[in-house]
């Protein structure tokens, strides 16, 4: 267990101590999407949804989500998020909605959890504001594209 540091040397988990880390710039971002019936995507996209505006809510919550993720995730420090910024992109060939947010902050300890809740967080709400007309969306592909800053430096997907 030496390579998880979210474990001691008796295999406890523990918050990892960052106080000793430089405090970098970092950036996250991550992606997933809600696929959907077609006739759902043309509601959201009409606007005719009967809960109102399912993208501006669904960015509203991710950003909100983000704000919170030390509170939802054990072990995640809380952090000086200094940037946050959702698209929710209609995607007729899905059919459904891509999801993409981006977060930034400088500090001792990166922001990937934080860009992974924002997307989970705005995929819910997507979900929450359709579900009366079709409880058979999937939420699907969460998962980080891109960190940069700290000591392992910058991870790219399938790079």
């Amino acid at each position: 267990m030496a390579d998880l540091t979210h474990f001691d040397a008796d295999g406890q988990a523990h918050m990892v101590d960052v106080s000793g880390k430089a405090v970098t710039a970092r950036v996250a971002v991550a992606e997933g999407c809600v696929k959907m019936a077609p006739e759902t995507l043309a509601q959201i996209t009409g606007g005719s949804a009967k809960k109102g505006d399912v993208l501006g809510v669904a960015r509203l919550a991710g950003i909100m989500g983000t704000k919170r993720t030390s509170d939802l995730i054990p072990l995640c420090h809380p952090l000086p998020i200094t940037k946050v910024s959702l698209d929710l992109t209609p995607d007729a060939a899905l059919p459904g909605i891509r999801i993409s947010a981006t977060v930034k902050t400088s500090g001792q300890t990166g922001v990937e959890m934080e860009a992974l809740t924002a997307v989970s967080t705005a995929a819910l709400t997507v979900y929450d504001m359709v579900k009366a007309v079709d409880k058979a969306m999937e939420i699907t592909g969460i998962r980080l594209l891109r960190k940069e800053g700290g000591k392992s430096g910058t991870y790219g997907a399938g790079a």
